[in-house]
């Protein structure tokens, strides 16, 4: 494995970096939880999505699917969470890493009682503020799609459930 070829040619630098403070409001706040648009795919040029996810005390999460243009990863932050391997759900502790390929099977879900955060990371970025938003207007009943939309908007965000 070697270093990619240059994208920057310039010999001085440029003053690009973006800062977020800690109390930053989170872009997409829920009763019990919220995510927080640390670095989304457009503000990236494309090369990766980071994400945190804090999630309340209630049961929540994503059952078992897969992607098929990006890959995925957890680092959990706080609380204990549950990550499917493909095979087996497993209990995963602040410090905990999991890496997903595209293809591979996958799931997350808190059922501890407990509230929990964790680090989504997406790589390429792919644009996953569309598909969170709409997942929290189908929880809060503001859209209710039919079987066939459901599934269309799925597939439109490459999340195949399994």
């Amino acid at each position: 494995m070697s270093y990619p070829d240059p994208r920057y040619l310039g010999s001085a630098g440029e003053v690009t970096a973006r800062f977020r403070p800690a109390d930053t409001a989170p872009e997409l706040p829920r009763p019990g939880g919220a995510a927080s648009y640390l670095a989304t795919g457009a503000t990236t040029g494309g090369k990766f999505g980071l994400y945190r996810w804090d999630m309340g005390p209630e049961p929540a999460g994503a059952e078992p699917h897969f992607h098929r243009t990006f890959t995925e990863s957890f680092f959990l932050l706080s609380g204990q969470i549950q990550l499917y391997d493909g095979k087996d759900w497993f209990d995963a502790h602040p410090g905990d890493f999991d890496f997903v390929p595209e293809g591979g099977l996958h799931g997350f879900r808190n059922r501890s009682g407990e509230s929990a955060s964790l680090l989504i990371l997406f790589a390429p970025g792919a644009p996953r503020e569309a598909y969170f938003e709409g997942l929290v207007e189908i929880a809060e009943g503001r859209w209710k799609p039919s079987h066939e939309e459901l599934q269309a908007f799925l597939e439109e965000h490459d999340n195949i459930y399994v």
